[in-house]
C-alpha cells in the first residue's frame, strides 16, 4: 500500500530501508533535540527496523518511509502515526525525522496533514498526539499548524529534558476540516 500528498510519497517500511534508516537516524544533526543521540550502529538500526515491521503487524499501522515525488528512489525521511507510550498510556503518536537536506521545505507539515488524515479516515483512530521537546520550536509550530493543541508535559527521568504532548481528536479534526460528523 502506498500513500501520497502534494510533493511526497509514502510507503510502509521494509527490510531494504535499513541503510536509509541508519543514514538518517545515525546522523547527529537529526538528533539535535534528542539527548539519546544518533543510532550508534547498523545493528541498532536493524533492531529498530524489525521492531517497526513487527509493530505494523501487531497494530495494523506504523510510520512510513518518505520520498519526494521528484526522486522516488531516494528516502528523505520516516514519519507518520505509530503506537507509543507516554505518561503510562498508549498513544497514537505522530512523529517524523527527515534528512537535513529536506529541512525547511515544509515537508514535516505536509506529512503531518497526510498522516493525521490517514489516522482518522483510514484507521478510524479517536485521537493522535505529537510529542516534542520543549525547546524544539520548529516541531511545535508544525503540530500547531495541523490543529494540535497542548495537552500535558511528558516527564521521563531517564530522558530529560521534558517534552510537551499535543493532541487532536477525530472530532476536532473533522470540525477543523469541515468534514462534519
Amino acid at each position: 500500500m502506498h500513500w501520497e500528498s502534494e510533493r511526497l510519497l509514502y510507503r510502509p517500511i521494509e527490510r531494504k530501508d535499513l541503510q536509509a534508516l541508519f543514514r538518517i537516524y545515525g546522523d547527529a544533526r537529526t538528533h539535535q533535540f534528542n539527548p539519546r543521540g544518533p543510532y550508534p550502529s547498523l545493528d541498532h538500526a536493524r533492531d529498530v527496523l524489525l521492531r517497526r515491521i513487527k509493530d505494523r503487524a501487531i497494530h495494523g499501522f506504523d510510520d512510513w518511509v518518505i520520498m519526494e515525488k521528484s526522486d522516488p528512489q531516494h528516502v528523505i525521511g520516516f514519519g507518520g502515526v505509530f503506537v507509543s507510550e507516554f505518561n503510562g498510556r498508549r498513544t497514537n503518536n505522530l512523529g517524523y525525522r527527515f534528512e537535513p537536506d529536506a529541512w525547511g521545505k515544509g515537508y514535516a507539515t505536509e506529512l503531518a496533514h497526510r498522516a493525521i488524515r490517514h489516522g482518522f479516515e483510514d484507521l478510524k483512530l479517536k485521537e493522535i498526539v505529537g510529542v516534542v521537546r520543549e525547546n524544539h520550536t520548529a516541531s511545535r509550530r508544525v503540530l500547531e499548524k495541523v490543529g494540535m493543541t497542548f495537552l500535558e508535559r511528558v516527564f521521563n527521568p531517564q530522558d530529560p529534558p521534558a517534552s510537551l504532548m499535543f493532541t487532536i481528536t477525530r472530532q476536532q479534526w473533522r470540525e477543523r476540516n469541515g468534514t462534519g460528523h
